[in-house]
């Protein structure tokens, strides 16, 4: 019977090759920067659960799009929703609409970016939110296509309101795919 025994301090590091920690390379084409006023964000897509909308978001992105864009809606607790050049939450891009690529593989938690869409399920166009907190309850009913990985403490700091009183929201500053910066 061998038996194993748990390395501490020192000894456990010196044991692992350095190479062991290193985080896995960046998919650049698969990743957006997400500048605020506040900082730069770094969001994961996913082309294996919403490649319609990844390729849509990227789209967007290299023809500048969404720079300067505001966050029209932004509810404490819940998400901050942009993407509407319009800032009424009515607008969208000149594309047309996108069908529902729904995923119960993945959930909506914090970080998590998601398609926002009319009452129609095939309705998503530009617009998107950056949750808060997790809702779960939208799960299978909103399209999934990215993850913040890093700054979610900038998307924290997004200027909270919604409606017609809501005159000075914050915006995006630019919005890239990594490849292209």
């Amino acid at each position: 019977m061998h038996r194993r025994t748990l390395m501490t301090g020192a000894a456990a590091a010196a044991a692992v090759p350095s190479a062991a920690f290193a985080q896995p390379a960046m998919d650049q084409q698969n990743t957006v920067y997400l500048q605020l006023k506040s900082g730069r964000v770094e969001i994961t897509l996913f082309p294996d659960l919403a490649p319609k909308h990844v390729e849509r978001v990227k789209l967007l992105c290299r023809e500048k799009f969404y720079d300067n864009t505001p966050f029209h809606r932004v509810i404490d607790g819940f998400m901050a929703q942009g993407g509407d050049p319009k800032g009424t939450g009515a607008g969208g891009s000149k594309y047309p609409d996108l069908s529902a690529e729904f995923t119960n593989k993945r959930h909506f938690l914090r970080g998590t970016v998601g398609a926002a869409r009319t009452s129609d399920p095939n309705s998503a166009n530009s617009q998107f939110f950056i949750m808060f907190a997790p809702a779960r309850g939208l799960d299978g009913q909103y399209t999934i296509w990215g993850q913040v990985v890093k700054g979610m403490e900038f998307v924290d700091a997004i200027k909270r309101g919604e409606g017609p009183s809501f005159t000075t929201p914050d915006r995006i500053v630019t919005m890239r795919v990594a490849a292209d910066v």
